[in-house]
């Protein structure tokens, strides 16, 4: 197996190799056999092909059908198979893989190159059973050893000036070479020379620069063992008629019999080879171009089976004439025989010069095929490029005139016009964006023209139908613009309009609602000046009505003017204004409850007005009466006063008196009722008040109960001051002495006196209270009322006044009546102390017990008088005595008698 010898990254190799042309040069050697080549080595090879069939080509087998997909996945499949069989030739692929070659790894890509070309161009010489390398060095040797000024000695150095390449030349064909005319230092003429020569007499292509050669101190060697690999192969056909020059073969008796194929040389083999040869050369003549890629590449599929199954018999059977016809020419030379002279016509430069007419027309051939499948590929890619844009194209414009035509703006608002603006601003980007677009398809149906391209008429046809629909397109978004702008301008000048009917509407449309409220209100009014205030009110309102229609029509105005340029320009006004919800018909339809509502506010007011006018006469009817009653009752209370405080005659002749002041007052009984009626009449109109009279009913009423409830108290105080005093003996100059100072200190004439107003009653009347403890506390407390009690000589404790004091108040109100007066100074000053009496003093003295002590004597009595029962009282004896206990009952009923108790 030939290993892959991997070149070193930074070797020269690589940098000579740094586009491939020797080995593209050789790839494209042997792919021309089957009509294609390459031109780039790095990407070429990515999808397979072509490396399967250089593998083809050079192997004269065939690999495995390659697949035809486009996918990744097919790629590697191809590259996987022509790696399987380039190991199937015993070439071991380290650290290679397909995935790089379809990655179009130049490095992977080239190596295998490199590989494919030791396995098999250089593997197979072998010269003295050395190996490929130093078998094809010692055949250059071989063949360049009689040439001066040529040593080879390696494949780099030895070959830069370019005279071992001319030897090698000259060795074999030295018709093709001038080699002494060659001078050594000129490599670039004799590295051209050479390779020319070879690129047209020898069919090896041209692999490298001279001026790269000459240009590099040491030549790459590997790019000089590919170059110098085609030249043996080649030669390598010569070599087979060396053994026709060996002694033996000198007899002429034998020459005929040992010269393999020499019956070719008779005329029939020669004839049909010329003819071949003749009929061959119009096919390959013919320029007939086709309108497909595929008739194109049935042609080439022809001209490869040319090249593949018809050429090479003819080849061979050309050289086996050649060298037939050399060996029987040098056969008659060393016998000393007479050269051959075929006849006219069968000349072997007739065939030659036939072949080479051949081989000029198959090259031309060839180069016109694959240049014609080229522009058929780039005829083929242009229309698929034109129709593929095209398409896009027309699936773009697809709906675009029906959008530009529509009228969507007339029934826009101003907010919507804004954004079909922005809309069609993007749009019109987007149409700027395609404007390349067409400008390429206009620019591959220009070259699909120039490139003759079969369907050029439809093309055409397509390629002028978008660009009229594009000029339709241009002229529709210019119109639509212009539209959508003028819309714009009118939909702001309406805005505005909508914007100032909302401004003033919205102010009107409140008052509106404010006049209807006010001229709906439930007014309430109590009195004349009330109702006027309302009724100048609703006047002074309705003198701004004229104004305020004014303004109504000035507001209608403007929306009638921006209905107007709607209507003028074909725009659809959508929905209401949309600052406002106040809509014409509104304002119409408020503006006509407002005067609708204006004449029963009228009415209304007029009608309240009248009734006002009736109360008022009610109130000033009833005021005049009350001003006569109030002043009547008042007086007679005062009448009332001043008679129960003069006390003028006796008690019967002040009963007498009262009586008759109360049957005046009963008489007066007619002008009250009056008053009532009236006073219905003010409840039944509603009336709660009245400015003429400070008088209510309530007060005359209360005044009235109050007049006939004093009367009948005075009435009857007098009859039980008639009864007291005959009761109780009191002579009618000490009632008289009662009541002057009852009245004087009853300030307030109620009838009653306070605590203080008793206290300082009873000292006028010579009763001496000497306790200043309380006087300013408005009531007569204990020690007062004791006092007074001591004044009139009850010389009591506390205990005692409490008890009288619950005699002339029992219900503990704080105040004294003057018939509570009356009794108790009567009791006073008729009844006598009773035994009961003073053992019931002791008693309230004593807590309420059965005894009493000293010590609850001296701090209740004075001490004259405490002293005084101390020293007279017995001991207590009872069960419940306590120490130093003295028994009051007994000292009581020694002194006043038995005691009921």
């Amino acid at each position: 197996p030939v290993p892959f010898i991997w070149p070193a990254s930074g070797s020269s190799f690589w940098g000579k190799m740094g586009k491939g042309k020797t080995f593209t040069a050789w790839c494209n050697s042997h792919l021309r056999k089957a009509g294609t080549q390459i031109e780039n080595i790095d990407e070429d090879f990515r999808d397979g092909l072509k490396l399967m069939l250089l593998l083809e080509v050079i192997s004269g087998e065939r690999l495995p059908k390659p697949e035809r997909g486009k996918m990744r996945v097919h790629k590697i499949n191809n590259v996987n198979k022509a790696l399987d069989f380039i190991a199937s030739k015993g070439v071991k692929l380290v650290s290679i893989g397909a995935e790089e070659i379809v990655d179009g790894n130049a490095k992977m890509t080239l190596g295998m190159i490199w590989t494919i070309i030791l396995r098999f161009a250089i593997q197979d010489i072998s010269v003295e059973e050395t190996s490929a390398k130093e078998g094809l060095l010692l055949w250059c040797q071989r063949k360049t050893a009689p040439y001066k000024n040529v040593n080879v000695q390696n494949f780099h150095i030895s070959w830069k000036d370019g005279l071992a390449f001319n030897a090698l030349i000259h060795r074999h064909r030295p018709e093709l070479i001038e080699y002494d005319k060659l001078r050594k230092d000129d490599p670039v003429t004799n590295l051209n020379n050479a390779f020319e020569v070879a690129e047209k007499y020898l069919d090896i292509p041209k692999m490298l620069d001279a001026e790269d050669i000459v240009g590099t101190l040491r030549p790459d060697e590997k790019a000089i063992m590919t170059y110098v690999s085609c030249f043996y192969h080649a030669f390598s056909g010569a070599q087979k008629l060396s053994f026709f020059l060996s002694p033996s073969f000198r007899r002429p008796s034998s020459l005929f019999l040992s010269v393999p194929g020499l019956h070719l040389l008779f005329p029939d083999p020669f004839r049909a080879l010329l003819e071949w040869i003749r009929r061959t050369i119009p096919w390959l003549e013919d320029r007939s171009p086709q309108k497909t890629i595929q008739e194109m590449q049935q042609k080439l599929e022809d001209f490869r089976d040319y090249r593949r199954v018809h050429k090479p018999p003819k080849v061979q059977e050309k050289c086996q004439l050649e060298i037939n016809f050399n060996t029987l020419q040098t056969k008659l030379r060393l016998s000393n025989r007479p050269a051959f002279m075929p006849s006219e016509g069968r000349m072997v430069s007739d065939i030659n010069n036939g072949w080479q007419h051949l081989e000029q027309a198959e090259k031309g051939y060839e180069e016109w095929l694959l240049n014609e499948i080229r522009r058929l590929e780039r005829l083929d890619h242009l229309a698929e490029k034109f129709r593929q844009k095209a398409s896009i194209h027309e699936a773009w414009t697809e709906g675009k005139e029906a959008m530009l035509k529509q009228k969507d703006y007339e029934s826009a608002t101003l907010s919507d016009i804004k954004a079909l603006i922005r809309k069609h601003e993007a749009f019109e980007s987007d149409l700027a964006a395609h404007q390349d677009r067409v400008e390429q398809i206009a620019a591959i149906a220009q070259e699909l023209n120039e490139l003759d391209y079969y369907d050029s008429p439809s093309v055409n046809a397509r390629c002028q139908k978008i660009c009229d629909q594009w000029d339709v397109l241009g002229s529709l978004t210019h119109s639509r613009r212009e539209a959508l702008e003028k819309t714009e301008k009118q939909l702001e000048t309406i805005d505005e309009l909508h914007l100032e009917y909302a401004k003033r509407a919205a102010p009107f449309n409140n008052w509106m609602e404010s006049a209807m409220e006010d001229l709906q209100d439930m007014f309430i009014v109590h009195t004349i000046e009330e109702i006027e205030g309302l009724i100048a009110a609703h006047d002074q309102f309705k003198s701004t009505l004229p104004d305020a229609d004014k303004e109504r029509e000035a507001i209608l105005g403007i929306q009638r003017e921006a209905q107007r340029i709607a209507d003028f320009n074909s725009i659809k006004l959508g929905g209401n204004n949309p600052y406002t919800s106040v809509t014409p018909q509104i304002i119409n339809s408020k503006w006509e409850r407002v005067q609708q509502l204006v004449p029963k506010r009228d009415h209304a007011l007029l009608d309240e007005q009248s009734k006002q006018q009736s109360n008022e006469h009610l109130r000033r009817q009833f005021a005049s009466q009350a001003n006569i009653v109030g002043p009547w009752i008042q007086t007679k209370m005062e009448e009332i006063g001043r008679i129960s405080i003069e006390m003028n005659g006796t008690l019967e002749d002040q009963l007498n008196h009262l009586k008759q002041y109360e049957q005046s007052i009963v008489d007066y009984k007619p002008n009250i009722d009056l008053l009532e009626q009236q006073h219905q009449l003010i409840q039944e109109a509603l009336i709660f008040d009245n400015k003429h009279t400070n008088y209510t009913m309530e007060h005359i009423r209360v005044g009235w109960e109050q007049l006939l409830t004093t009367i009948a108290r005075t009435i009857n105080e007098v009859e039980n001051q008639i009864l007291t005093r005959d009761a109780k003996g009191i002579s009618q100059e000490q009632m008289q002495e009662f009541r002057a100072s009852f009245n004087h200190f009853d300030k307030d004439h109620g009838g009653a006196l306070g605590p203080e107003e008793f206290k300082a009653c009873l000292i006028s009347l010579g009763y001496d209270v000497e306790n200043d403890r309380q006087k300013r506390t408005g009531s007569m407390d204990t020690d007062d009322f004791r006092a007074l009690l001591s004044s009139t000589g009850c010389s009591l404790g506390d205990a005692e006044f409490n008890r009288i004091m619950s005699l002339v108040d029992p219900n503990g109100s704080g105040i004294v009546t003057f018939q509570a007066f009356i009794d108790f100074m009567s009791r006073e000053t008729t009844d006598t102390d009773t035994a009961d009496q003073v053992i019931a003093s002791f008693k309230v003295l004593a807590g309420d017990k059965n005894y009493i002590t000293a010590e609850e004597l001296r701090r209740e009595l004075p001490p004259e008088q405490a002293e005084y029962c101390i020293a007279r009282m017995a001991p207590y004896r009872g069960p419940d005595a306590a120490p130093g206990a003295l028994d009051y009952k007994s000292f009581s009923t020694a002194l006043y008698g038995e005691s009921d108790l």
